[in-house]
């Protein structure tokens, strides 16, 4: 079971204070001259050999979509290259990249250090900026209403010391909405989950009881609270949401328009300052502009609950686990030419856009194909 405790003091836990920023995510990528440099003496391949090729991915459903997407609009481009995408979840996505059954792992969360112990060869390389919001099925409340919550009060939910929606705690954030008793019913994922990763950290640092009893990771053990259920993938959240009067639940935002079809209703979260965002391109981009420049060049780091104004708290890297070994070095150049086609081409409006990613700002871009040119 992937299990974390956020440890303030180490700089291998989620960074919690981090700041500056080089740029924002709202510019688009700067694309990589061809050839592409990527650090010292090394290039990134541009195009697929001429041979055909199949490549095989799995894992975040979060990035799913966005997944089949990129290899659609890949293969149109390079007809004889042939990606299939599949879900599962983060957890299912590390282990068979790390297996070396799937040539792409997707994962909304970084790997571990246990991850790099088992296998080093394994790189995570970010795709595209991601968020998570939180969504509700509360009766009664005026359409467009959007639910101040914060930490302390989605951990008290989830360990079942809040037990309705009238709770003193959620009214003291919402102190002009009517709220009803409906019992809290908290959805989580039942599969390993990078979208748990994400909100069990932000829980973690809103809430010491919930990071000292529970952590956050792709898998926690969730607390036994009467009337919470498991859902299967980022659809089943929304499904679930929908079909269960007071549920509270996290979903990745390539399901906004899912959520809003849904007619769930959207929390504003509080982020590190105090101040509620809904997840909107502006509060992305203030949160990930934070960060740009403490990115290591690895690229493992949490954007969860940054120092920025106006930021959106749970934000993360798309990332891309690949291993550098390869099984050819044909394979290693086509793998090596498609990643840097999705950061680059693939990062445009065209494919972001349905599902409410940002592109990568162009120092990430520079930090990926640096990792990119690892592959062989």
């Amino acid at each position: 079971m992937a299990r974390y405790r956020i440890l303030l003091a180490s700089a291998a836990a989620v960074p919690l204070m981090l700041s500056g920023a080089a740029c924002s995510s709202g510019n688009a990528p700067n694309p990589v001259a061809a050839p592409s440099s990527a650090g010292s003496g090394v290039r990134v391949t541009l195009t697929p050999a001429s041979a055909p090729e199949t490549m095989s991915e799995a894992g975040s459903t979060l990035l799913q979509q966005v997944m089949g997407a990129w290899a659609t609009g890949y293969h149109r481009q390079y007809p004889n290259v042939v990606i299939k995408p599949a879900g599962g979840g983060s957890t299912k996505g590390i282990g068979e990249a790390s297996a070396g059954t799937v040539s792409i792992g997707a994962s909304d969360a970084y790997l571990s250090s246990g991850d790099l112990v088992k296998n080093p060869t394994l790189l995570n390389v970010p795709l595209a900026i991601s968020a998570q919001q939180v969504n509700y099925n509360v009766p009664g409340l005026s359409p467009g209403t959007s639910l101040h919550l914060d930490g302390q009060v989605l951990a008290g939910m989830y360990d079942g010391t809040i037990t309705t929606w009238d709770n003193a705690a959620i009214v003291k954030l919402n102190p002009h909405v009517p709220l009803p008793s409906t019992p809290v019913r908290p959805l989580h994922r039942f599969d390993g989950s990078g979208d748990t990763f994400l909100f069990t950290s932000y829980l973690s640092t809103h809430d010491s009881g919930w990071n000292r009893n529970f952590g956050y990771g792709t898998e926690v053990a969730w607390p036994k609270v009467t009337g919470a259920k498991a859902e299967s993938g980022n659809q089943g959240m929304v499904t679930g949401c929908q079909h269960t009067v007071g549920c509270v639940a996290y979903i990745g935002i390539s399901f906004q328009s899912a959520a809003n079809r849904a007619q769930l209703g959207e929390a504003e979260l509080a982020n590190r300052l105090g101040q509620y965002e809904l997840p909107s391109q502006a509060s992305i981009d203030a949160a990930v502009a934070s960060f740009v420049s403490s990115t290591p060049t690895n690229e493992t780091i949490s954007m969860v609950d940054g120092p920025a104004p106006g930021g959106y708290p749970i934000v993360n890297y798309e990332y891309a686990i690949v291993s550098t070994r390869q099984r050819s070095a044909t394979t290693a150049r086509d793998l090596q030419a498609f990643l840097h086609w999705i950061i680059t081409t693939g990062n445009s409006p065209h494919y972001l856009g349905p599902v409410q990613f940002q592109p990568l700002p162009g120092q990430v871009v520079a930090l990926c194909d640096a990792q990119i040119a690892k592959i062989r």
